[in-house]
């Protein structure tokens, strides 16, 4: 590989039939808060399968800059934590590269502890508004220096932090997860209300490490989350099951190469993690799922998938919170399916590292597929074939990188792309594995 700023073209030909196992690389999610929440404990924190990647890479950075001793040794991630409350000042500006997750979260960290932090990132990520936690976190007490919401930007933790009772105005995993991470170090009961469950790996992994937690289902009306102040986090044995977002990539080219038949082992299947699965088996995709098992306090299975003809479906909004990071690969699926794919509700893939939507249905219209946005819908017209024979811009997102590799895999005519770099923020192996199950991908 060349170094981080060199761009790597590469392209994707229609393959033969993919075949064998692919391990997916450990849960991205799962990954960070397992680092935060070791840093926050008293004594050493084991975790087993973490995501290698630059995103995890940010995260475990800077808590290493504010006092956590993370190390690795063999295959196992060591974490000692310094306790709710312990964190120190980093020296320097903390680096969080392409990772809004990262950046996110240890804004919520840093909310509540009586220290200054700056933050900065790569250009994907500076264009990406912070709008969304500084809200809340100034509401607890926070001060925030920046521009536009974006970064670089610098954050004055609250000195006597206050619980605060918010409503998420858009349904955010993230947002939800930084406040109640601000919450940790905050006296009294800091309340989210999510009107729309988001994915809950936060709630699972704080209650786990001992956290006082409480989670209200409210039906339609969503979930209210409590989450008491002060508590001892206790340390753990973490182990962090394959990622649904990356298993997507391998899964899709399945379905959609002629005589694939791929085993997938270890997959998270939490619930508010498997849309692209229901979503999948809606449009006619074969997915066995067996050995379902508990792995880091979360559910997982082994997933054998084989390919067959898709067809296509409406996919409510209600869907996205569930799979957010999926739309576009399932848009690739979709391509291949036969009928019209109505994916609605996709305001939030505008903020995402790239305007998702907007680039997704650019460039399957460049490969030959018929698309349309109308308001925040994507609308995929498949035949069951793509033209392909384009080269498409990643602009330094690796959702787009990996879903047009794919999507050359059963083209009449190769996809190139312009940069594979950015891959490595989320799945450092990809094109490897790809190649072992005999994708047709190589430099070019």
């Amino acid at each position: 590989m060349s170094s981080k700023n060199t761009p790597i073209p590469m392209s994707a030909r229609a393959s033969g039939p993919l075949t064998g196992t692919a391990l997916s690389p450990g849960n991205k999610s799962i990954s960070h808060r397992a680092l935060l929440l070791g840093a926050l404990a008293v004594g050493e924190t084991v975790i087993e399968g973490l995501l290698e990647s630059e995103d995890v890479y940010a995260t475990a950075g800077a808590m290493r800059a504010m006092g956590a001793q993370i190390e690795k040794r063999g295959l196992t991630w060591h974490v000692h934590g310094v306790g709710v409350g312990g964190l120190r000042a980093p020296a320097a500006p903390l680096d969080m590269g392409n990772s809004g997750t990262s950046m996110r979260l240890l804004a919520g960290l840093v909310a509540t502890h009586p220290i200054t932090a700056e933050f900065f990132g790569d250009a994907s990520l500076s264009r990406r508004p912070m709008g969304r936690v500084i809200e809340p976190l100034s509401q607890m007490g926070a001060v925030f220096e920046a521009t536009d919401s974006r970064l670089p930007i610098k954050i004055m933790g609250a000195r006597r932090p206050m619980p605060i009772t918010y409503t998420l105005p858009v349904a955010s995993a993230q947002v939800k997860s930084a406040i109640l991470l601000a919450g940790l170090n905050t006296p009294g009961t800091t309340t989210v209300i999510e009107p729309v469950a988001t994915r809950d790996h936060t709630e699972l992994m704080l209650r786990a490490a001992g956290a006082a937690l409480e989670v209200e289902d409210l039906g339609p009306a969503g979930k209210t989350i409590r989450i008491t102040g002060y508590a001892e986090l206790q340390p753990q044995r973490i182990r962090v099951p394959s990622d649904p977002s990356s298993t997507a990539f391998p899964m899709v080219a399945a379905l959609i190469v002629p005589g694939s038949d791929i085993f997938l082992p270890g997959v998270g299947i939490n619930p508010t993690r498997a849309g692209l699965f229901t979503t999948l088996t809606d449009m006619g995709a074969r997915l066995e799922i067996s050995n379902e098992r508990e792995e880091g306090g979360e559910g997982a299975a082994d997933i054998r998938v084989i390919h067959g003809d898709l067809h296509g479906i409406d996919v409510p909004a209600g869907r996205a919170p569930s799979m957010i990071d999926e739309y576009p690969i399932l848009a690739v699926a979709a391509a291949y399916a036969r009928g019209t794919t109505r994916m609605r509700g996709l305001h939030e893939l505008r903020t995402k590292e790239s305007d998702r939507l907007t680039i997704m249905a650019e460039g399957l219209a460049a490969c030959g597929v018929r698309t349309e946005i109308e308001g925040d819908d994507l609308i995929v017209h498949g035949t069951g074939r793509v033209a392909g024979g384009a080269e498409m811009a990643t602009h330094l997102d690796h959702r787009i990188a990996m879903s047009f590799l794919v999507a050359g895999l059963a083209a009449e005519q190769p996809i190139r792309i312009d940069d594979a770099v950015p891959i490595h923020t989320s799945f450092p192996g990809f094109v490897a594995l790809m190649q072992a199950l005999g994708a047709q991908i190589a430099s070019s």
